[in-house]
């Protein structure tokens, strides 16, 4: 909620004299700062206030509304296309004259040009006016370059800017929409569409701005052009622009193609991404149970679909490139050919004054005239999206609660309410609810939940707090409140920030009256135990607290509103009893008890503090009275909640010893009901241990500053191809690029030979000799075709050599992942691992070949641009020296800003797309606190950094492409004097040649460098994902020493002074432990969180290499296998882990075993209904990761892959943290019947679970406390177990001791003596 305080620099732009907005020297300070060090936020300059987002987005939504008004009048839809025509036709078409003058110095330069070598051609040494007339030409054409080049830049700077002015105040009013949406309207979009109304959608007026200007003057300048060579070369020109207008065409289908190909593409590539983040977040368990293989198949599977995709997509890239690139030669070939063959005898400056015009409209044409076609179809497409969400209908605004005189006559009341989420059906969500509250009343609104009902019930009771919010349209009946309402949701919201500004939202902080709140939702613990107190930062949705934190959180800022009336949606439901009673008592009827309050619960217990108690059926008000008239009524409650209670019974009445969640995640911190329940209890509860020091903190990501090696490029084209194929890939290069150059030397050649025929005919006048057209042409002819081939050729194997690197990455990357120690995955967060498969894969799949082939080819093109000029006037290379070191300099010198400039603007959008996503999901909220004014300001000012960043991202680039075109005309005016002051000797076609070409550097060469800096930028990529490729692995998952298959046979496992921990650099988590599980017996494993209850059974799978010796049936677990030890134990992990897939593949992915195997597992765990209900049986597809099973069903499919797997040692992480007492029971049951046989270890939360146990371990800190019966050890009044039962409360350490105590008696009958004996010998040594 912290608005952002940062004193930005004035912007220089403002005040900038003219020549330095042309040359956009205003920019220079900030190139200094970033050559120096790393540009930071502070550095950015503020927006102008012409581009403030506020001011924009009012601008839009005022011409918006009008539309809007106008079209209900004329009874039309509104249309945004014209909204947005109105609004910026002004200033879009005045810059259409930077472009408009651009273009017509295109056409006239080749014109100058063609009037210089016309000197040439009728070259006169004695006649000094045609020399004169020949420089001022020559300073023509230099003038006109760098014409071009300033208002080239100037252009693209405005209209990019005009594109960030559209989609900027196009955000504005969408956020401001998404702010007003009510719930039908809410029905119909998803937060995911309107973050991608916002992040695609309007990127596109980005891109149709650049090119819209093109629509017209496309047609006009290919009109000038041929009315120009109809002048030059009469008629013949009309057949290459034939070839002009048959190609443009052909592109278009291509590029129609490729974005069929594209849209497969993307769907195979969520396919991969979904199924490598489920292998992700399971990998623990993927790793316990040895099943990499299957899912590594898997994930081929669908990348080889993708990449087959891919290959084709790039193949089509590859001809549309090739043929842009080989199209000027066609064209002007056939002009020749026809020119030639009608009888015309070629002149050097007919034949370059051609070559020139055709290159200044062949970017027009093929390039920019289609795209704008293109953009122009997407944008309207997008506006079409973006209207209908315009459209979409508002919350009505709420009946403002009517102003209070006094705080005693603020109330709610409520008539025959009858409401409908959804016309569509038939019930309404509400019916007769009537009701009244007032000052010091707490009404408490309760369901009854019938089997299965849960959802509707949920629904009916939040859906009475959305009617009395306004949120909820009312059919009849009547909602009269008086005085301010305030709210908190059922799943409670966390804004990102700190947690005071969580509580504050806004308000003023007063000390005492925090306090006073922090204490009554029982924050005061959690705040001391939390790096930071209330000022530690809370990740989006409050990743970093659980969920019992989150709930008293929200409870916290309705109260700190201090607001007149109180709607509380069981705040109570996420915290255990006993902080449930300290925030009922203190909060709920404490610090609000002088307020009207509506509570919605399910908790029975605080009915009888109720002043009075609704009850809703289905929607329907069955009953309403204070908690003894309902009593007397006969409504019997406790049928009423019946489930509920027996669960709440069973929750509350155990205290969970310790929580033991994988002592090393954070993720895992918030998962279960469990760990908020007890760490919510803790918080009261003084001397347990806090949770907080269990979080391990996640590194940094390590970002590689400065350039990418050498040795990248090389392992990326080796990952692609062998040496044999690169070279002829280097050859095919190079020689398409030869025949390239010497087609239009050979036309030099012949013009020049003409010129020299028609000269000696001239003299001697009696007999003419005509020129051997046969050999000329078919030179021509055949220096052009081999120019194509190969041209197409070099292409496509480019794209190929490219894209299989990117397959040959993706796999040894996949491997390595696969194959890294589990710890790796601990220190990484799922998404930057994701991000390498996603993001940094998808570079490599398409954009980066695309650059690199264009680069490649920009780059040859300069050079045989540069190697022409020097073979003709070889004093050309003096000057070009320094100008080369000018522009490496250059180069280097943009490089360092431009990275850090694009860095900032990456992480200055997020802010925006984090800030929508969140107020989406708190949108109840932000109404009930009537803040949406505060949240639109703070959008804004997210938007106006963003646009700081992205000012700077399009001013830089254009200072560079400014310089760098100012460096190629420097080129061109050097050639083009140096060709006169030089002229004696010089054929006009070899200065035709070298003319034209130099002008083609101006834009080539700037857009060539370009590139190759985003080659850098995206060679990062390469680098991330050759790191992750480049990962320790863990040990074979086959060796030599293979165990006897069905080894283990009796399941006794030694440990010998073991210690563990997760890698090298952390502290060990297992002390020198020394420890015997016999065969057959159950173990129970208790001790508080970290005391290395997980880590011992990460010692014994081997998820990190432990020191010390593990035996497992004599054998030592360090020389097997990893794969042959894991598969042979069975483990019923903390979190049943389901996986997208076949349920047939989920409990056998090996397929080793038959139907009836699975049928009798299944019916085991009494799931075999269940699955025969579903519709394809086994077969059956599980949604994503098996959410279409309830979390106790997911855990009996895992104790039924334990079944399945008929191991002689089970291992079961407290499998019953976050199942109903049913299931628990089941569980239990199955494990005692089914693993008799079979030595158990279990990891215990709850101690009633373990205490028939053969023995019990007690670990403390990673050392063996204590370990023998569990009756033995409740003897010992000192011992850490009799402590830990007796923190259970007096009935159940009872209860526990009884059960104790019979498992004791009956053992002593049975027991062999010896044994006990041995065992006892054996420990005491141990200690």
């Amino acid at each position: 909620m912290e608005v952002l305080q940062k004193e930005a620099k004035d912007n220089p732009s403002a005040s900038a004299n003219l020549l330095s907005k042309i040359f956009f020297c205003w920019l220079n300070p900030l190139f200094r700062i970033g050559y120096k060090r790393k540009l930071e936020e502070d550095d950015m300059y503020k927006v102008l206030p012409e581009d403030s987002s506020e001011r924009l987005g009012e601008e839009l939504q005022w011409y918006w509304n009008r539309e809007v008004q106008q079209a209900a009048k004329e009874l039309r839809k509104p249309k945004l296309s014209k909204v947005l025509v109105q609004c910026y036709w002004r200033s879009y078409s005045l810059i259409g004259i930077y472009i408009f003058i651009e273009e017509v110095i295109k056409v006239i330069q080749p014109v100058l040009l063609g009037k210089i070598i016309e000197y040439f051609e009728s070259y006169d040494p004695t006649n000094t006016a045609a020399v004169y007339e020949a420089y001022s030409y020559a300073a023509g054409i230099s003038l006109s370059t760098i014409g071009l080049a300033v208002l080239h830049h100037l252009y693209f700077y405005h209209v990019q800017r005009e594109g960030m002015k559209i989609r900027v105040a196009m955000c504005h009013m969408i956020y401001r929409k998404a702010l007003c949406l009510n719930s039908r309207a809410l029905a119909k979009t998803t937060t995911g569409q309107i973050v991608n109304l916002l992040s695609n959608d309007v990127n596109k007026f980005d891109e149709v701005t650049l090119y819209l200007h093109f629509l017209w003057i496309g047609p006009l300048q290919a009109a000038t052009v041929i009315l120009l060579l109809m002048y030059a070369i009469g008629p013949s020109c009309l057949a290459g622009m034939a070839v002009f207008f048959i190609l443009m065409p052909i592109q278009t289908m291509f590029g129609r193609f490729f974005s069929t190909l594209r849209a497969e593409t993307a769907a195979l590539t969520d396919d991969r991404i979904r199924t490598m983040n489920e292998v992700i977040s399971g990998i623990r368990v993927i790793k316990m149970y040895g099943w990499e293989k299957p899912f590594a198949a898997l994930v081929d599977e669908v990348r080889r679909m993708e990449i087959s995709k891919i290959m084709k997509s790039s193949y089509l890239r590859g001809l549309n490139m090739a043929s842009f690139f080989v199209a000027s030669k066609i064209i002007i070939f056939v002009t020749v050919c026809v020119y030639v063959l009608t009888g015309n005898q070629l002149s050097a400056s007919r034949v370059f004054m051609a070559v020139s015009l055709y290159g200044a409209v062949r970017l027009t044409i093929t390039l920019f005239f289609p795209f704008a076609i293109e953009k122009v179809s997407e944008s309207l497409i997008s506006i079409r999206r973006i209207k209908t969400f315009l459209l979409l209908d508002e919350v009505a605004p709420l009946h403002q609660g009517l102003p209070v005189a006094e705080k005693k006559d603020c109330m709610v009341k409520i008539q025959d309410l009858i409401c409908y989420w959804d016309k569509m059906l038939e019930a309404p969500t509400l019916q007769n609810v009537s009701f009244t509250v007032r000052p010091e009343q707490l009404l408490a609104v309760i369901g009854s939940v019938g089997a299965g009902k849960v959802r509707s019930v949920l629904w009916s009771q939040s859906s009475l707090l959305s009617a009395i919010l306004g949120e909820l349209s009312q059919e009849s009946g009547v909602i009269k409140v008086k005085g301010e309402l305030t709210y908190t949701s059922q799943q409670p919201w966390i804004l990102p920030g700190t947690i005071r500004s969580n509580i504050l939202f806004g308000k003023a902080l007063n000390p005492q009256k925090y306090d006073r709140v922090l204490r009554a939702c029982a924050l005061k613990k959690d705040m001391d135990l939390l790096l930071g107190g209330d000022l530690a930062m809370v990740g989006d949705r409050g990743a970093n607290l659980s969920g019992g934190q989150k709930a008293r959180v929200s409870l916290a800022r309705a109260v700190y509103q201090d607001a007149d009336i109180y709607l509380l949606d069981d705040p109570l439901s996420a915290v255990d009893a006993e902080v449930g009673r300290h925030l009922f008592e203190e909060c709920i009827c404490g610090l609000l008890r002088k307020k009207p309050r509506i509570l919605v619960t399910h908790q029975l217990q605080y009915l009888k503090a109720a002043d009075q108690i609704v009850v809703l059926k289905e929607g329907q008000m069955v009953a309403r009275g204070t908690y003894s008239e309902l009593q007397g009524s006969g409504i019997d409650f406790t049928s009423l909640l019946k489930e509920e209670e027996g669960q709440e019974e069973e929750r509350h009445g155990t205290t969970p010893v310790s929580v033991s969640r994988f002592p090393h995640t954070l993720s895992d911190n918030s998962m279960s009901s469990m760990s908020s329940l007890s760490s919510s209890r803790y918080s009261l509860i003084e001397g347990a241990e806090p949770l907080a020091v269990v979080v391990q903190p996640t590194e940094e990501e390590s970002r590689s500053e400065g350039n990418v090696g050498l040795r990248m490029y090389v392992k990326y084209f080796r990952a692609g191809a062998n040496f044999l194929v690169l070279l002829v890939l280097i050859l095919l290069n190079a020689l398409a690029h030869i025949t390239f150059v010497l087609q239009d030397w050979w036309l030099a050649c012949w013009a020049s030979e003409q010129k020299h025929i028609n000269v000696t005919e001239h003299l001697n006048g009696s007999f003419p000799r005509q020129l051997d057209l046969d050999l000329y042409l078919g030179v021509y002819a055949g220096l052009t075709a081999t120019s194509v081939v190969f041209g197409f050729l070099r292409s496509l194997l480019f794209f190929n050599v490219l894209v299989s690197s990117a397959q040959t990455l993706h796999n040894s990357m996949f491997n390595a992942i696969l194959r890294t120690p589990v710890h790796f995955f601990d220190i990484n967060p799922i998404g930057r691992i994701l991000n390498r498969f996603s993001k940094d894969i998808g570079y490599l799949d398409s954009l980066l070949p695309w650059t690199f082939v264009d680069f490649i080819q920009v780059f040859l093109q300069v050079i045989g641009v540069i190697a022409v000029a020097a073979i003709i006037i070889p004093w050309i290379l003096i000057p070009v020296v320094p100008l080369l070191a000018v522009f490496l300099f250059l180069r280097c010198y943009f490089l360092q800003t431009s990275r850090d400039i694009k860095r900032l603007e990456s992480t200055t959008r997020s802010p925006v797309f984090s800030h929508l996503s969140s107020s989406l999901q708190g949108l109840s909220t932000i109404r009930a606190f009537k803040v949406q004014q505060r949240f639109q300001q703070l959008f804004d000012e997210y938007q106006d950094l963003h646009s700081e960043a992205w000012f700077l991202f399009l001013t830089t680039s254009r200072w560079f492409a400014v310089r760098l075109d100012g460096i190629c005309s420097v080129f061109v005016s050097i050639t083009a004097f140096g060709c006169l002051y030089l002229r004696d000797g010089l054929e006009p076609g070899a200065v035709g040649l070298a003319l034209s070409y130099a002008v083609t550097l101006t834009g080539m060469f700037q857009w060539g460098v370009r590139q190759s800096a985003e080659i850098e930028n995206m060679m990062t990529s390469v680098e991330r994902v050759v790191e992750y490729a480049e990962l320790e692995s863990e040990a074979p998952w086959e060796t030599d020493r293979r165990p006897p298959h069905d080894w283990p046979k009796t399941g006794s496992i030694t440990f010998d002074r073991v210690n563990f921990s997760y890698s090298a650099s952390e502290p060990l988590v297992l002390k020198n432990l020394t420890v015997v599980f016999t065969s057959r017996e159950k173990v129970g494993i208790v001790g508080r969180t970290g005391a290395g209850k997980s880590s011992l059974i990460s010692a014994l799978f081997r998820l990190a290499e432990p020191e010390g010796r593990i035996r497992i049936d004599g054998f030592l677990t360090s020389e097997i296998g990893l794969h042959t030890l894991r598969q042979r134990m069975s483990i019923i992990p903390q979190d049943p882990v389901l996986f997208t897939g076949t349920v047939r593949k989920n409990l056998d992915p090996f397929r080793q075993h038959t139907d009836e195997d699975l049928w009798n597992a299944l019916q085991e765990v009494q799931m075999k209904a269940v699955v025969e209900d579903l519709p394809n049986k086994l077969e059956t597809l599980l949604t994503e990761s098996g959410s279409n099973f309830s979390v106790g069903q997911r855990q009996l499919v895992c104790l039924a892959r334990a079944i399945l797997r008929k191991n002689r040692i089970l291992i079961i992480d407290e499998a019953t943290a976050n199942v109903d007492p049913r299931t628990d029971s089941l569980i239990q049951q199955t494990i005692r019947d089914k693993f008799q046989e079979c030595t158990v270890l279990t990891i215990a939360h709850r101690l009633n679970t373990i205490i028939d146990c053969d023995r019990i371990l007690v670990l403390a800190a990673g050392r063996i406390q204590e370990y023998d019966q569990p009756y033995v050890l409740l003897q010992n009044q000192d011992g850490l177990f009799y402590q830990m039962v007796q923190q259970t409360g007096r009935a159940e350490a009872a209860s526990l001791l009884h059960t104790a105590k019979q498992v004791y008696m009956n053992k002593k009958r049975v027991t062999d003596v010896d044994c006990a004996k041995d065992i006892r010998v054996i420990f005491e040594t141990s200690l």
